[in-house]
């Protein structure tokens, strides 16, 4: 997929969020300034939460947002050695979230913590644009296919299947 202003990243997250459910995972990776944060605004849309309420969690680690399910976020960016701290705080409770939806900014620094079953969203800026690869980890054929089709009709790229590393 490809955004050509930060109003297209904000949207493909609105997209993207609209066919989330609760337990859902969602592992975000990029350098600074790609747009992380941004999409997870479009997510938080999408799951009827305060988009405005969205900043990045750098400095508290975990925010929630209230809206038709929990939408945690996290951003690990800043710790200093993400997965024993991640162990420390009990992390479980946001990577395998019953009641709601957990978002994670730089994902790939806790690689091995992440759960089985998650969407991996990774955002490579390119000039002013930015293209946004979406894959799938243990996620049920039909609803890698409803979001291909959702995608899809947005003309976007499709999301690659079950397994794909990014």
């Amino acid at each position: 997929m490809r955004a050509e202003s930060p109003e297209e990243t904000k949207a493909l997250g609105e997209t993207f969020g609209a066919l989330l459910v609760a337990g859902d995972f969602v592992a975000l990776m990029g350098d600074l300034g790609a747009g992380k944060t941004l999409f997870t605004k479009g997510v938080a849309t999408a799951l009827g939460c305060e988009p405005d309420d969205v900043a990045s969690p750098t400095f508290t680690l975990v925010r929630e947002y209230h809206g038709r399910v929990t939408l945690y976020h996290l951003d690990i960016y800043r710790l200093e050695d993400p997965e024993d701290e991640l162990i420390d705080i009990g992390y479980e409770e946001f990577f395998e979230p019953d009641d709601g939806i957990t978002v994670v900014e730089w994902a790939q620094r806790a690689k091995s913590l992440l759960p089985r079953r998650r969407w991996d969203v990774r955002l490579v800026k390119a000039d002013q644009a930015r293209r946004i690869e979406v894959s799938a980890v243990g996620i049920a054929r039909e609803r890698i296919e409803r979001m291909r089709e959702t995608l899809g009709r947005k003309g976007r790229s499709q999301p690659a299947t079950p397994g794909d590393a990014l």
